[in-house]
């Protein structure tokens, strides 16, 4: 991609005042650290219908990494990497189409199902800068009401992509609530029923292109996800940050793995993120958020 223009924008994107954030609220991207503290959780030692110390030691990684961080990683969880792929360059897709086909998309209106969103940071004075991204938003379903204010040319390839990666990434936040449940104390589906049998399920794909300075703006800022849990799928471009102990960690791109983010519904500690902006490549992430029924 040799230029990127905002769906909501006139212009090439390009650095100018409104993306430079003040002084104060910059990244200081050299004080990041990058620790092996992150948890990295491996699904495949656990067996549903057997405790054995391996399947305990799972279910103990995951309560230390829910009480302690909030946040976690995992590996095998058995989600088929061709649907992660399938999922990853339908998205791409959709960020690659021209301006003019996409602007229709962009809306402020918090009521609409399918959008494509600018965000934006509030400093000192009222004003407004904007987040170096553009994210595409919508509900899980009905997938027809989706694909219909798609452009024509990726409607298909969006629509077969997201129904099976739907379908995966629905079982496994499944398993995991079972497994945080269990982690806590709890009957394996007490956050299931908590959740209740039709939950609030949105996906959110951001799409961070690269920036000639990254010490000067946001992929997007601080924030804590409003939601009970977010399953997130990275490219191999890393920019996502979680603070923990009133420092940013760097969370590491692990190939197949998926970020795991309790959110605020969830009365555990809520880890604070960041997107650092990318500087050389562009850099995709598609987020699946599971909230409370309403």
């Amino acid at each position: 991609m040799k230029s990127f223009q905002l769906a909501n924008e006139s212009s090439p994107l390009s650095l100018t005042p409104n993306f430079i954030l003040p002084e104060h609220k910059r990244p200081n991207l050299s004080e990041v650290t990058s620790l092996d503290s992150i948890p990295i959780i491996d699904l495949s030692y656990y067996d549903h219908n057997n405790n054995n110390p391996s399947s305990l030691e799972v279910v103990h990684k995951i309560s230390k990494a829910c009480e302690e961080f909030g946040f976690f990683q995992i590996v095998n969880h058995g989600v088929p990497e061709q649907v992660c792929n399938n999922m990853m360059k339908a998205i791409t897709s959709l960020f690659e189409l021209p301006q003019k086909e996409r602007e229709h998309l962009s809306s402020t209106d918090h009521t609409k199902n399918v959008r494509l969103i600018s965000y934006y940071l509030k400093v000192e004075g009222g004003e407004q800068v904007k987040m170096w991204s553009e994210c595409f938003s919508h509900s899980w379903y009905p997938i027809d009401d989706i694909i219909r204010v798609l452009p024509e040319k990726i409607g298909t390839q969006y629509r077969e992509a997201f129904t099976e990666y739907a379908k995966e990434i629905g079982s496994l936040v499944k398993r995991l609530l079972g497994l945080i449940s269990i982690g806590l104390g709890l009957e394996e589906d007490f956050l299931l029923k908590k959740v209740g049998e039709q939950p609030r399920q949105r996906a959110q794909a951001n799409f961070y292109p690269p920036c000639p300075d990254p010490e000067l703006t946001m992929g997007l800022q601080e924030h804590t996800d409003l939601n009970a849990l977010t399953v997130l799928l990275q490219s191999e471009v890393s920019g996502l940050q979680v603070n923990k102990d009133g420092k940013w960690i760097s969370v590491p791109c692990i190939p197949n793995a998926f970020v795991i983010n309790l959110a605020d519904q969830i009365e555990l500690p809520i880890p604070l993120v960041r997107i650092a902006s990318p500087a050389l490549e562009s850099r995709f992430r598609i987020g699946v958020v599971q909230s409370l029924a309403a």
